[in-house]
């Protein structure tokens, strides 16, 4: 996405307005070829690699020429955003988030560069799209056709978007992401199960990754993070989630498996997915009900004992429902002290999260509960608008960004009050400059601690938007990196799916070159490398 920030009349505050691409891929190719060429030139004459200086050019130039450029909107020359010095907002001064010099002092140029080249390819929908086909073909079941595009992902998207493949290279990547002020939100990347033999060995997965956790460099760890999808049968998760939308609409329908828990859904909640009375569980589900919750316990109790919170994550309509019933009973066993243990996922895009952020935030005081939440927009867009078109409904989503980034502001205000108060802890993950903007002038206006027992931080994906978390950090606050990791042949489907849910973000990735760009051009201009 492309464009330049502008102050909107009678608030202190910057919007977004968009402008027209500027291709300047040519320009980039050569600041890149330049930088790769002089950190060759360092390397060599360290005696590091031994290719003779005209191959390793014609090798860097013919793949830099040979690499499909970014579809529409090459690297863009927009300009960056800046925060004013002495801004102010709602009489609260703005933390200083640096985009100038002395950003990536801390990154080595080769580290740069690897960020450039693997920013250009992500960026690109016809690259995205061919490595997406790639990996479904059936020729992903003979190994001289799987080997080698394996290996190739896990020079890309792999070494980007994840910390490794096992809990010794998480460790190596962990270790640099602490010297840069970073903590990691570590996932070991699991898909949907189907049966219970899978969510067994979901949960074995997730239990040993919390086990290896004392293993990793102290205090790399902010969270464990866990996908209820993994631990319960996806069709379990759906029929639950009918249930409980239909004692919404009624009442008076009774659930005799159901426990006491904060409120799920709100007035305001679609229900199109579930038009008829569903047939209540059958006894063999109610018990894959209680072995898919005391999975989630069982890990819970796992990171009791090493005080690492976990986070769970959110899904598509069709589940979401379910899953928040299974985090709610999870605030309700182990979130009743002020430094929480569970934390939940809020997806903003959806219009009814506000309402159902105050329902459920007024009940969990009540009860005494610690409200904690990881507040993010949402990936599922052209799945919710799927499907409610294809059941004749209103998209649960807002129908623009603006709408969208509303939402995001409003919640995550609401969530900064109480945490002031004590109430709640919050995660705000996003790589939106003006929500993180809002939220950091938020928490200086209430007092809220930027680093130590605050009750929160902010969080962003490994590889995207680095300059924004290196600036969040320069500027006192917590900050993790959604980190996950795990056999490449096992992480390939969580990146395809995170690429095919996340066109809209990977447009950020040309603010974040740009950047770079900018990094490495005074770096070649002074020769420091």
């Amino acid at each position: 996405m492309h464009g330049r920030l502008r102050r909107s009349s009678g608030l202190q505050l910057f919007c977004w307005e968009p402008i027209s691409p500027s291709v300047n891929q040519d320009q980039d190719s050569q600041v890149c070829m330049a930088s790769i060429l002089l950190l060759f030139l360092r390397q060599r004459n360290s005696g590091r690699v031994s290719i003779k200086c005209h191959e390793f050019c014609h090798m860097t130039t013919r793949n830099l020429n040979s690499s499909s450029k970014p579809h529409s909107v090459a690297a863009s020359t927009a300009p960056e955003p800046e925060i004013l010095q002495g801004e102010t907002i709602n009489g609260a001064a703005v933390p200083k988030l640096e985009f100038a010099e002395g950003l990536y002092s801390d990154l080595t140029t080769k580290e740069l560069i690897a960020s450039l080249l693997n920013l250009h390819i992500i960026s690109s929908e016809p690259i995205v799209d061919l490595g997406i086909k790639a990996l479904t073909l059936p020729l992903m079941e003979y190994a001289p056709y799987r080997l080698p595009l394996l290996q190739a992902v896990k020079r890309t998207a792999f070494s980007h978007f994840c910390g490794g493949e096992s809990v010794a290279e998480a460790s190596i990547t962990l270790k640099r992401m602490q010297a840069l002020g970073l903590k990691a939100i570590l996932n070991y990347a699991m898909e949907d199960a189907t049966h219970n033999t899978a969510c067994h060995a979901n949960l074995n997965h997730f239990l040993t990754t919390v086990d290896s956790t004392p293993q990793l460099p102290l205090g790399s760890v902010s969270f464990a993070c866990v996908k209820i999808t993994a631990i319960c049968p996806l069709t379990l998760l759906e029929r639950i989630s009918h249930l409980l939308r239909w004692q919404h609409c009624h009442p008076h329908f009774t659930l005799p498996w159901k426990a006491e828990t904060l409120p799920i859904l709100a007035p305001s909640s679609p229900t199109h997915h579930t038009s008829s009375e569903p047939m209540p569980l059958s006894h063999t589900e109610e018990n894959d009900l209680n072995l898919a919750e005391e999975r989630l316990f069982q890990l819970c109790r796992a990171c009791q004992g090493i005080s690492l919170p976990l986070l769970i994550d959110a899904e598509y309509q069709t589940v979401q429902p379910a899953i928040d019933y299974f985090s709610y009973r999870a605030f309700s066993e182990f979130n009743r002290n002020r430094e929480p243990l569970v934390y939940g996922t809020l997806q903003a895009y959806l219009k009814d999260s506000l309402p159902r952020l105050i329902e459920a935030s007024e009940a969990a005081k009540k009860q005494g509960i610690s409200m904690a939440l990881k507040l993010v927009r949402g990936a599922y867009i052209a799945r919710e608008n799927a499907e409610a078109t294809a059941l004749g409904a209103p998209s649960p989503v807002h129908s623009r960004i603006s709408e969208t980034h509303s939402s995001y502001n409003a919640c995550a205000s609401l969530l900064l009050e109480k945490t002031a108060k004590g109430e709640a802890s919050l995660v705000l993950a996003t790589h939106n400059f003006e929500s993180v903007k809002l939220g950091a002038a938020k928490a200086e206006e209430l007092g809220i601690v930027r680093k130590g027992e605050g009750g929160l931080q902010f969080a962003q994906i490994k590889g995207m938007a680095d300059s924004l978390s290196l600036g969040l950090v320069k500027a006192g606050f917590e900050v993790s990196k959604y980190v996950p990791f795990g056999p490449v042949e096992k992480v390939i489907p969580f990146l395809i799916r995170r690429a095919e849910e996340n066109r809209g973000m990977l447009a950020t990735a040309f603010l974040e070159i740009q950047r770079i760009r900018k990094e490495l051009k005074q770096r070649i201009r002074s020769l420091q490398f």
